[in-house]
């Protein structure tokens, strides 16, 4: 049958693969209506065929093709798909870190970055944040708040052991 469609259509197959390149060059969302104009052209609209001979997602051509048919453009935001970051739903919990971190911070020994390290673990700030007044609800996992920090350039250092000390007489 998928075949059929381009023979009944008289493509050859350079045209389809000339197709394939070019269409692949447009950015989106044009690449959609590109994609629906080549399967109207040479497959009969049919985006089950355009799947199989140019690899392209059905659902995408379908959608092309939709546009096509009513002149109206399906909008891609794609920045809103994405899961905001703590920092962006709640600004304030940056300037409570900074309270919290700064006065146990150090620079770095030598000075060549703006990195600073810290003493002060992850779930010891989460801690104190609880005890300045966030919800539990509201406030990131230990995990996530070790990423905050790490993103605010605050490097956390481990904590030294102890070294036992020998018994001299």
């Amino acid at each position: 049958m998928k075949t059929s469609t381009l023979e009944k259509n008289g493509v050859p197959a350079g045209v389809v693969e000339t197709v394939g390149l070019v269409v692949a060059r447009v950015p989106w969302p044009e690449r959609r209506l590109a994609m629906a104009e080549a399967t109207r052209g040479l497959l009969d609209g049919k985006a089950r065929v355009a799947e199989y001979v140019f690899g392209w997602n059905r659902q995408t051509v379908q959608i092309g093709l939709e546009e096509l048919r009513t002149g109206v453009v399906h909008m891609n935001d794609l920045s809103k798909r994405r899961k905001p970051k703590t920092e962006e739903k709640y600004p304030q919990i940056v300037e409570d870190i900074r309270t919290l971190v700064d006065p146990q911070s150090q620079a770095e020994s030598h000075l060549r970055t703006a990195l600073a390290y810290t003493h002060v673990t992850a779930a010891a700030v989460r801690a104190a944040l609880v005890e300045k007044g966030w919800t539990e609800d509201k406030l990131p996992k230990v995990r996530t708040l070790s990423n905050i920090l790490n993103r605010l350039d605050y490097r956390l250092r481990r904590v030294a052991k102890t070294k036992v000390q020998k018994k001299t007489r």
